[in-house]
């Protein structure tokens, strides 16, 4: 897949494409959807797949203390596009500059100039440019003169919209089922292992902690049974998310992931942790030795859920490893 960004090369593509545009956060059903539409549009016309999508996301540059946690890194999102047989990737920086761009503007150097566009799929809600100013009427008037056509994508959905706030709102309450149901998978948390205080090595449980990005949204405080892989190795992991309310008052919020039957050193390491089931809340036990009682059996619950979970995790890889599988 062909990844073009700002300021490192040039960002014109070589080949006519048909485009697709948006934020992708989580990459849903509703965004497969639309990609499996531009995917076949490109097909059949013998052009380029390409979806132009942000990095930072416009809601954190237009409104940064409203703008929503996200799903997922940038780097997921790429991958995502590739397992779904995007074959090309513009990734525009969102700043000021590109917020005043006009609607037309941006048809034309981005749209048009950089992507030699033959066709856009978007949605008839889809608005653009300068104030929004920018919508599909926008697109079909350029598109005439200019010599490309615009696809309507329908909305998708069972019972309702699939959308990236709705996979938001399941996981911030922690329902795992919704989120499944929306994302077509279980949801995926990327974050890199850093050094804790080692209590859970204390208790015979040795944890990995999760550094993960700064505007990454988590699921629901929480113990979950979930995995995560290690050289291609599906490994059952519990996964801790709070404040650690058994050793302190107002601690902050950590991702603590116990992968059961693993010996090494994970320090440094990137971790992919898929969330498979809830649990159970946090709480605070009356002892050490009560909080480690529930451990065990969190973890047996973990091992029974991760070995009657085989076909998904075949699944996930072929999603995570997308075209380098």
């Amino acid at each position: 897949m062909i990844i073009l960004r700002d300021g490192e090369f040039d960002a014109t593509s070589t080949e006519a494409s048909i485009v697709t545009i948006g934020v992708f956060d989580g990459l849903h059903r509703g965004h497969q959807a639309v990609i499996a539409q531009l995917n076949a549009l490109a097909n059949e016309l013998g052009a380029v797949s390409t979806v132009v999508t942000f990095d930072p996301t416009p809601a954190m540059v237009l409104a940064p203390t409203r703008a929503p946690l996200l799903l997922a890194t940038l780097d997921q999102r790429l991958e995502g596009f590739e397992a779904l047989g995007v074959q090309q990737v513009r990734v525009l920086t969102f700043d000021a500059t590109l917020a005043s761009e006009s609607a037309r503007h941006f048809i034309e150097r981005v749209l048009v100039g950089e992507l030699r566009t033959k066709g856009v799929v978007v949605g008839e809600d889809f608005h653009f440019g300068h104030n929004r100013e920018g919508s599909v009427a926008t697109l079909r008037e350029v598109g005439a003169e200019m010599g490309f056509r615009v696809w309507p994508a329908p909305l998708h959905g069972e019972g309702g919209r699939w959308s990236s706030t709705l996979v938001r709102q399941a996981l911030t309450r922690g329902d795992l089922e919704a989120v499944r149901n929306v994302l077509g998978r279980p949801f995926i948390l990327r974050g890199t292992v850093v050094h804790g205080d080692e209590r859970g090595e204390a208790l015979g449980y040795p944890t990995a902690n999760l550094a993960v990005a700064t505007h990454q949204l988590l699921p629901a405080e929480g113990v979950y049974a979930g995995a995560t892989i290690r050289e291609r190795t599906w490994w059952p992991a519990a996964i801790s998310v709070g404040t650690r309310p058994q050793f302190y008052n107002h601690g902050e919020l950590v991702v603590e992931v116990y992968v059961l039957g693993f010996e090494g050193d994970l320090y440094d390491s990137m971790l992919e942790v898929v969330f498979s089931s809830r649990l159970r809340d946090q709480k605070t036990f009356s002892s050490v030795d009560e909080l480690t009682a529930q451990i065990d059996r969190d973890v047996v619950q973990t091992r029974q859920i991760f070995e009657k979970s085989t076909p998904e995790q075949a699944q996930l890889l072929r999603w995570m490893l997308g075209q380098r599988r």
